[in-house]
């Protein structure tokens, strides 16, 4: 079954004129653009990087905040878009030039659209530690465990990070996969409401609304941070972008402002409260108490972390073409 996501994503390459994409290579150093010579890189030209308004993205917040891609000589405007269906058409119709995303967002568009993507690097998500998803319920639904899950509804949204942590989560459980009841609830206020009310048993959800839910006296019942690590959010880049003109080079000076400001951030996490606050829109309730995540330095994710995405991908039938992940490019290639 195809999500009903991807469905509108179907919708989104309809209404696109046609992609001219090109091949390309990357470096995948986290280091900022320039020649070997020591000349230094043209990084003219406006870059526009898709987001969800989300914590994964900080540091492109505080390199705007306090001037860095001004210094590095880059012209960037960060595209915020209010739901995931809004981010998948920018990336899909040449919108917005980057994305933050994750890897099953991105593997469907190259699979199921033709849109040529490029991992960059993992925005969060190095280490289990970095970003937080999880299944929560309500105070009061008598459930205390995921085994007492079994056969009982869980609000999640198909095709999504979410219900592959959810999936991971129960397995790692020892739950059938025959006793795991989806209830389809795409937008995430709506999830945690009809958790919080007990219209469903519980819900998969991210780290700001689980912080929320303890706040509020909900149970969280499992999250990803202890075991294997088996998250990541992910910055990639349309392959015609890089292939023409400097898009390469912006990239690589991108990325050396984003290990500036993520090493800012994790030196003095504090002094970035307010501006996440205000740009990741978390709530009064948890402004003074979310934890600031430590975030990494330019790095590709591995075929460790891909593949079991696209595994499970394959298996539920969200991938209407086979892919692979190729760890030394960034690349997707179908098969």
């Amino acid at each position: 079954m195809v999500s009903r996501m991807f469905k509108l994503v179907g919708i989104a390459i309809a209404l696109c004129a046609a992609l001219c994409l090109a091949a390309c290579g990357q470096s995948s150093s986290g280091s900022g653009a320039g020649s070997g010579s020591g000349a230094k890189a043209d990084v003219s030209g406006k870059v526009v990087i898709g987001t969800l308004a989300t914590e994964d993205i900080l540091p492109m917040w505080v390199a705007e905040e306090e001037g860095l891609f001004k210094e590095a000589g880059l012209d960037v405007e960060i595209h915020i878009f209010q739901s995931a269906t809004e981010l998948i058409a920018g990336v899909v119709s040449g919108e917005v030039d980057l994305a933050m995303t994750d890897p099953m967002v991105s593997a469907a568009i190259v699979a199921n659209s033709g849109v040529d993507l490029r991992v960059e690097w993992i925005t969060l998500g190095t280490t289990a530690k970095q970003g937080r998803f999880g299944i929560m319920t309500s105070p009061d639904s008598g459930i205390t465990s995921l085994a007492d899950l079994k056969g009982k509804g869980i609000g999640v949204g198909s095709n999504t990070i979410l219900e592959y942590v959810m999936d991971k989560l129960m397995e790692r459980a020892g739950i059938a996969k025959e006793d795991i009841v989806v209830e389809e609830i795409q937008k995430l206020p709506v999830r945690y409401q009809e958790m919080q009310s007990n219209s469903v048993a519980a819900a998969a959800l991210p780290g700001s609304l689980l912080s929320l839910g303890e706040s509020q006296g909900c149970i969280l019942l499992a999250d990803d941070t202890q075991g294997d690590n088996i998250s990541q959010s992910i910055m990639v880049a349309r392959a015609d972008f890089l292939g023409k003109g400097n898009g390469t080079a912006i990239v690589e000076a991108l990325k050396g402002v984003w290990d500036d400001a993520a090493k800012r951030i994790n030196a003095n996490p504090e002094s970035y409260r307010a501006l996440l606050v205000s740009k990741a829109n978390l709530s009064e309730a948890i402004a003074n108490s979310y934890p600031i995540s430590e975030y990494p330095t330019c790095q590709l994710p591995t075929n460790a972390m891909i593949d079991p995405v696209l595994a499970w991908m394959q298996e539920k039938g969200y991938l209407e073409k086979g892919l692979s992940y190729d760890q030394s490019t960034g690349a997707f290639k179908l098969s």
